[in-house]
């Protein structure tokens, strides 16, 4: 299996039709290594999602704040204010999904590589955003 980094095929085109908004609730969930996710990927789902196992992660993930979308020069970027983290939490993640959790599919906006396994033990998982700016943005359009 493998996880490859992408800003999804289907919310590509459902930016288009403007199935996603501001105000809707948008999630981050992370991923073993056993999972298959790539640009093809199109929603949430619970296959090789990270387990509970005596931490503070839910099935699901967790709900992203501060989300940020504007115009930087001639890019569209988008990004949440806040890195989410888990706080107290054995966790062995490869990946991640972004997704929209108001939308009746709860559709993939993008999925995150982290490069290998990254692990805590009864500690703080943090997954890092990128600082804003129109060539870092965690999601931009050129």
């Amino acid at each position: 299996m493998a996880i490859t980094g992408a800003f999804v095929n289907s919310f590509k085109e459902e930016l288009l039709t403007m199935e996603h908004t501001t105000g809707a609730t948008y999630k981050i969930a992370l991923y073993t290594s056993a999972a298959s996710l790539s640009a093809t990927t199109t929603q949430y789902s619970a296959t090789n999602e990270q387990t509970d196992s005596g931490s503070n992660y839910t099935a699901g993930g967790q709900t992203l704040s501060g989300l940020t979308a504007t115009l930087i020069g001639t890019t569209g970027c988008l990004e949440w204010t806040s890195d989410p983290a888990w706080a107290t939490s054995t966790i062995s993640a490869d990946g991640a999904v972004i997704y929209n959790a108001s939308h009746g599919t709860d559709a993939a906006l993008c999925v995150l590589d982290f490069g290998g396994t990254i692990t805590s033990t009864n500690g703080t998982f943090t997954v890092t955003f990128p600082a804003y700016g129109s060539t870092t943005a965690l999601m931009r359009i050129a």
